[in-house]
């Protein structure tokens, strides 16, 4: 933000905020509602669909200059908020559930990423941007991860909002659909190895709790530990991406640009390191980590806000087919790693 800004604009700025604010306050307690949270529907998802509505049939009643608050919400704000998601991190979850949750994790946060970069540029003509964003709210960690690679992509927002809904569609599609699958003996796992299915195939943290939750405790908690080992695995992603930005970068200009180290990832390892360490008593981790919820959800609803349905309409049927693919890749691929580790 500019630091030489008028009182004015300053005012303007913060009302933008404010706003933001109160509008993700109003989500998130409803996200809190018992039927919404059975749905396994976080308030992330519901912070971004309110904010599109707002944005595209409310938005002439909100100032133009509010613009700039709106955009601190969806930038720096989610920044922060990326780098506490650590918080949700320990090193103790990801031994516990030993070498083939871990295999498993990687194998599906670098070949889903990987692959559907590839099909969604090569095959199906989609711009970089969108085909790595799509691809990494399935590989990685829905939202969240959609998130911090448009952060450091410095993509369009209604890029952002499309990869978001298909996380949404498909997220919700795998938690409903796998238990089902497992009732008809169609997923033969025992409780540990549908544990880590779950966990490895589904996107978002909440889905994989809801999907989980129709087993017992220790399926729910191998499901959530190998779902948080790929949530940690954003932050590598993120550094390899940044360098691999760097190179093309120097090709395209022949100078050997600065390294975009994506400062929120080193955050978010930072955090989870705290957390392992142990050093925050247990009642100020869960005043943060629901801090750090709301501020997503604040950054999920600006990013709505700047998003318009005539953008989303224009990515046209490409990219839910490349989330189509990603959704058989996730299975397929999920499946036959656990069938290998266990």
């Amino acid at each position: 933000m500019d630091t030489t800004a008028s009182p004015t604009v300053w005012r303007d700025r913060a009302s933008g905020l404010l706003f933001v604010l109160l509008l993700a306050l109003a989500v998130y307690q409803f996200a809190q509602w018992a039927p919404i949270r059975s749905l396994g529907i976080s308030a992330l998802v519901i912070g971004i669909v309110c904010g599109m509505l707002y944005g595209n049939l409310l938005r002439g009643n909100m100032p133009l200059q509010w613009g700039e608050g709106v955009n601190f919400a969806a930038r720096r704000l989610l920044r922060i908020a990326v780098a506490m998601y650590g918080l949700n991190i320990s090193l103790a979850q990801i031994l516990e559930v030993g070498a083939p949750g871990v295999v498993v994790s990687i194998g599906v946060a670098v070949g889903v990423l990987a692959l559907g970069t590839w099909l969604g540029t090569r095959w199906l003509h989609l711009d970089r941007d969108t085909a790595m964003l799509t691809s990494a709210g399935s590989a990685i960690c829905g939202a969240a991860a959609v998130l911090a690679f448009e952060s450091t992509l410095r993509s369009a927002p209604h890029k952002s909002a499309v990869a978001v809904a298909t996380v949404v569609l498909f997220g919700t599609i795998s938690m409903f659909l796998y238990p089902l699958l497992f009732g008809f003996g169609l997923l033969p796992f025992d409780g540990v190895a549908m544990g880590i299915f779950l966990g490895g195939s589904i996107h978002e943290v909440a889905q994989v709790v809801a999907a989980a939750s129709n087993f017992d405790a220790e399926t729910t908690e191998v499901a959530t530990i190998v779902k948080m080992t790929r949530v940690a695995l954003l932050v590598p992603v993120l550094l390899v991406i940044g360098l691999w930005l760097q190179r093309r970068d120097a090709t395209l200009t022949g100078d050997r640009a600065k390294l975009p180290v994506p400062w929120f990832a080193i955050g978010f390892l930072g955090f989870a390191l705290v957390n392992s360490i142990g050093i925050l008593p247990e009642p100020l981790l869960e005043a943060l980590r629901a801090i750090c919820i709301f501020l997503l959800t604040m950054a999920m609803t600006a990013l709505g806000i700047q998003t318009r349905f005539s953008q989303i309409k224009a990515a046209g049927p490409r990219v839910l087919a490349l989330a189509a693919v990603l959704f058989g890749l996730l299975f397929v691929l999920t499946a036959g790693l656990v069938k290998w580790v266990t």
